[in-house]
């Protein structure tokens, strides 16, 4: 093969057919203008009802039209990378460099151990030297159920690896290869062996799942390992003393598998906790891997992932590695980002979790709003500088993890990079590591406070509900680049939530974290001034201005129905000419998102299913994320960290597959919901009576579009009547949030007749 020195590891290639998406920019944004000129030209006098009514339309559609522009200009310009891994291969095979990988769990109830440990051996069993890899895994559960399920995977991972290498097992997490896997049955032997593996595997996780039901370690297990002792002086998993313990030590040349090879370094984490001393929640935790990996293996390049992100691809490391280790560009390159997606999804994605296309619903706002997902809303960021950090599936340098800025003596030599030795052993490793997770080790340091200077030695930013993005854009504004990466077979697959309220709790913190960065010194028009291109700033802005969409939503869902009831006109007349800009916004925006959806891969069901959950997440986990951002800055609130769970009953679960909606608990958010449900439905009654009670008059050209928007309403609320009114099961909706959004909403009505 001919010399490849010279060529790149990795190719970076624009959009085709932008053509298509500024065409039609560009129409939406003339409809746009029209709707404008008509609303500025037929305010309502004085005198005449419905002049405020109008004005706050008005203000929201310009709310509207703002984010769009936002959400236009990201997309405007996407870019996708290829990687050359057999270039990388024949280049630095020999020189590859260490890879430490965190991973991070806090709760064995939501966070099964049996889940927890099918991610770190997928993780375990990269093609990648398994010498040159070392796995972290932060239980802030301080679980010893979690700790025996890392050391059942730590003795079954003498066999996996190698069953994974001889067999090309793909994915390399047991649970999601056997699930979907064949039994060979071309060879015997291949036959008997991978029966034998497949039963070992589900013997030690039937193993695992009994002892976690239990809620106990028995006297047997206690004493296969002297790490069961340190929980004889837990008081409890938010007051206990630092538990490290090295379960492999991948420099012991005994660290071997069944076929003589060796094996990845396996450390479980579990840092002090004292009432008295906030823990900072993912952050603190990811801040403690940082000190003790660099103790024990140091590893220049970092992956983050989720316990519940199990790797997907056995070559994720590669891929990611010939970003980092180009000739060119590589030197530039702070981290490499990697999509989230999802496993468990329906196949109409019941709760819009896919993050599969940008799309966002016109059908209550008669305005263009873009909803970027992953796979146009990133490589739209790439674009304009650089992907955002989003908490897993990335991997980091380690130097600008430790506030290091980028300059031109960053280039690495990896052909001449070395590995630090330590010679220091297991036992005292572990003891001198436990005091960098102690929770006195921060106090009256850098770590977690300052990421906006060079002095900063923080991988995460404290009292924020994402950390993730304001660390991916402090990496940012010290002159690193991001990198998107969306392979053909994804790096990893997750579990999205399997219930309405989990779904709705998890884009609440997003968003309310989001939106306090936004309004804080962390904004990218504050930190990023002049260090970031002011379209990467613009581009951020989607991210952090979702909470703030919610008063706008709420507004278009509320006040055209009321004057409906009431008989007041806010749209043109059906016979007016001037109906045409919100009749040709409305079907081109429409037409254009179904047929995006459909082609990334979605369906027609799917699609509406996005537009209800578009609704729901602004007029509920919007709203709550805004209201809890306003209440903080009156000192009434404060930052909190909700872990999603990862299981689900086994009712709810069934429910899930069928694609039923699940409601069942009572919450604020579901009240919202069901209130402004019911509101439009007697709004519309009430609104069909006036019309039908005048009809020789032409009352219905009037509210024509007012009537088919609260009907559209009525309809994406249909699982909300069902859940109210029909369904008789333990996911229907709680009586008393029945009884609740009832009286509310005949109240709106009654006030606004009044």
């Amino acid at each position: 093969m001919g010399d490849n020195n010279g060529l790149p590891l990795f190719a970076t290639k624009s959009a085709k057919g932008r053509i298509l998406f500024q065409l039609y920019a560009i129409l939406i944004f003339v409809g746009v203008c029209l709707i404008f000129l008509y609303r500025l030209s037929h305010i309502p006098r004085r005198e005449e009802a419905g002049r405020w009514a109008w004005i706050g339309l008005f203000l929201s559609e310009l709310r509207f039209s703002f984010y769009w522009f936002l959400t236009t200009f990201v997309r405007l310009n996407p870019i996708y990378r290829y990687t050359f891994k057999d270039r990388l291969s024949l280049r630095y095979e020999k020189f590859l460099p260490s890879i430490d990988i965190f991973v991070c769990t806090a709760d064995p109830t939501i966070e099964p151990p049996a889940m927890v440990i099918n991610t770190v051996l997928s993780v375990m069993a990269y093609d990648y030297p398994p010498e040159k890899l070392s796995v972290y895994l932060s239980d802030d559960g301080g679980s010893v159920l979690t700790f025996y399920a890392m050391l059942e995977a730590s003795r079954f991972s003498k066999i996996w690896l190698p069953f994974c290498k001889k067999f090309k097992v793909e994915p390399r997490s047991p649970e999601a290869y056997f699930r979907t896997a064949v039994e060979p049955l071309g060879e015997p032997a291949m036959a008997k062996e991978w029966t034998s593996i497949k039963k070992l595997y589900e013997d030690m996780k039937k193993q695992i799942e009994t002892t976690t039901k239990l809620g106990r370690i028995s006297e047997e297990i206690y004493q296969e390992h002297k790490g069961f002792k340190e929980w004889t002086w837990l008081a409890s998993k938010r007051d206990h003393q630092t538990i490290l313990q090295i379960l492999i030590d991948g420099r012991d040349p005994n660290a071997m598998d069944i076929e003589g090879q060796p094996l990845p370094t396996l450390v479980y984490l579990a840092r002090e906790k004292r009432p008295q001393y906030h823990h900072n929640f993912k952050a603190g935790a990811m801040n403690a891997l940082l000190r003790v990996s660099s103790k024990i293996s140091n590893g220049p390049i970092i992956l983050n992932v989720d316990c519940d992100m199990y790797s997907n691809n056995s070559e994720s490391v590669r891929d990611a590695l010939c970003f980092f280790m180009d000739e060119e560009e590589g030197q530039k390159v702070g981290f490499v980002q990697f999509p989230q997606t999802f496993e468990n999804l329906t196949k109409n994605d019941v709760y819009s979790s896919s993050l599969n296309v940008i799309n966002e619903n016109i059908l209550m706002e008669f305005l263009p709003v873009v909803y970027p997902t992953i796979k146009a809303e990133l490589p739209g960021l790439d674009g304009n500088g650089g992907p955002c950090y989003i908490g897993s599936g990335c991997f980091h340098r380690r130097e600008i993890l430790c506030g290091r800025k980028y300059s031109k003596e960053c280039k690495v030599d990896w052909k001449r990079l070395k590995n630090r030795e330590v010679e220091e052993s297991v036992s005292v490793l572990e003891e001198t590591c436990k005091v960098l997770a102690s929770c006195t080790y921060e106090e009256n340091t850098q770590w977690g406070k300052e990421v906006s200077l060079s002095l900063s030695l923080s991988l995460s930013l404290y009292g924020c509900p994402v950390e993730d993005i304001v660390t991916g854009l402090a990496i940012q504004c010290r002159g690193w680049r991001s990198i998107y990466f969306n392979p053909e077979r994804k790096g990893f697959l997750g579990v999205a939530p399997a219930t309405l309220l989990q779904s709705l709790v998890q884009l609440k913190r997003w968003s309310e974290g989001d939106f306090q960065i936004f309004a804080s010194r962390y904004s990218p028009f504050v930190m990023g001034y002049k260090k970031i291109p002011l379209k990467l700033q613009l581009s951020y802005c989607y991210f952090l201005l979702w909470a703030a969409n919610c008063l706008a939503t709420l507004y278009y869902v509320v006040v055209p129905s009321l004057c409906l009831l009431r008989g007041i006109s806010l749209f043109p007349e059906i016979s007016n000419s001037w109906v045409l800009p919100f009749a040709f916004v409305i079907f081109v925006h429409r037409a254009y998102s179904l047929g995006e959806f459909v082609f990334f891969g979605g369906t027609l069901q799917g699609w509406w299913n996005d537009q209800r959950m578009w609704l729901y997440k602004r007029m509920t986990s919007y709203f709550f994320g805004f209201l809890d951002n306003i209440l903080r800055l009156f000192g009434f609130s404060k930052s909190a960290f909700v872990i999603t769970a990862k299981v689900a009953d086994d009712d709810v679960s069934q429910r899930y597959k069928q694609e039923i909606m699940e409601f069942g608990a009572s919450s604020p958010m579901f009240t919202i919901l069901a209130t402004l449900a019911l509101l439009n439905a007697f709004c519309f009654i009430g609104g069909m009576i006036r019309v039908i009670a005048d009809v020789e008059n032409l009352v219905w050209e009037r509210f024509t579009l007012q009537i088919l928007l609260c009907g559209m309403l009525i309809f994406i609320n249909l699982p909300i009547y069902q859940g109210l009114f029909l369904r008789k099961d333990n996911g229907s909706m709680p009586t008393s949030v029945t009884y609740q959004s009832i009286m509310f909403a005949i109240l709106a009505c009654a006030l606004s007749l009044y």
